[in-house]
């Protein structure tokens, strides 16, 4: 979709030929919302529908919460599918009315912003506080470490930005607490954060040598203190040619004295207690039970469950909010 640089901003400043405000024009155009039409056809829809509900949008709002952080490609956790546009404009500006499709939060000044995917999206901090009120911690957490990991933002500016006083700062410095931006993935920051909250202590990407130095294997978690590396495999290693490169990996692991673990997501999500079970036994401290109850409270909080999706579908309805 062609964006003409006046597009940017706001559907008084410009319009864009292939986005209609208005009635329909015809079969090639697509409803986006009530009054909204774009061309039909398009490489990727989603981003041109939010180019087109820009045109709808006073020049001093920006995509925000959710909606900026999938512009800016960071991982998400399973969200529901009836979650509304996400944008920030200061107080005094006239917003269109879309309930249930459009949340608007209001400032105080103009949101700060950059420009991806040829739209106004709020910056990395502006985007982490916004969805701070509306995520669970766990996925807050996750979100920090895509942040980190596309290095759209640093941890100074990410504790600058815990410094402000506003909604949901206080789950943010939680996520910040418990972020690193060594992680690979999004499974990676679970399995992390199960092993945190269940009182161990790990390194992440840490790597394995011999006892001449020469390298051996890099481990996406390493319990400090015992020579055992977890890493969460993924759908990729299920392929016959990397079923082949993780064997020959175990063997050297094996050789070199050091045991590997490997975990699935259904390990992680269904299974936790045997992760942490073993866990407790490479570490040689007993094992109780009981410690799972920190992660399974992130996790039924969390969107990867029904109910937690229910909750963050609640709070992040169409209502406007202030922020």
């Amino acid at each position: 979709m062609e964006v003409r640089g006046e597009a940017l901003g706001g559907a008084e400043a410009g319009r864009d030929p292939d986005v209609v405000v208005g009635r329909r024009r015809g079969a090639s155009w697509v409803r986006v919302t009530r009054g909204l039409h774009r061309r039909a056809g398009v490489t990727d829809p989603r981003v041109a529908d939010l180019v087109a509900w820009q045109m709808l949008l006073p020049a001093e709002a920006a995509f925000s919460a959710l909606t900026a952080a999938w512009l800016r490609g960071w991982d998400l956790t399973p969200l529901p599918e009836d979650l509304p546009v996400c944008a920030a404009m200061p107080y005094g500006v006239t917003a269109p009315v879309r309930p249930g499709q459009l949340r608007v939060t209001r400032h105080r000044v103009p949101p700060p912003h950059d420009v991806r995917r040829g739209v106004r999206v709020t910056t990395a901090a502006e985007t982490l506080l916004t969805c701070a009120p509306l995520l669970s911690l766990l996925d807050l957490v996750v979100l920090v470490d895509s942040a980190l990991r596309a290095r759209d933002i640093d941890l100074l500016e990410l504790f600058l930005t815990c410094r402000q006083h506003r909604r949901g700062v206080g789950r943010l410095r939680q996520a910040v607490a418990l972020a690193d931006a060594q992680t690979d993935s999004v499974m990676e920051t679970l399995l992390r954060v199960l092993y945190v909250v269940c009182g161990l202590d790990v390194e992440t990407q840490h790597t394995v040598r011999d006892a001449d130095g020469g390298f051996v294997a890099r481990g996406d978690v390493w319990l400090r203190g015992t020579r055992t590396l977890a890493d969460y495999d993924g759908a990729v290693h299920a392929d016959r040619r990397r079923q082949r490169v993780d064997r020959r990996r175990d063997r050297r692991i094996a050789d070199a004295d050091w045991v590997g673990r490997a975990y699935t997501d259904d390990d992680l999500l269904h299974r936790p207690i045997t992760i942490l079970r073993e866990a407790d036994d490479a570490v040689g401290r007993a094992h109780d039970p009981g410690r799972i109850r920190a992660w399974t409270t992130l996790y039924r909080e969390s969107s990867w469950t029904a109910a937690g999706r229910s909750e963050l579908s609640r709070r992040h309805g169409g209502r406007r909010r202030v922020a």
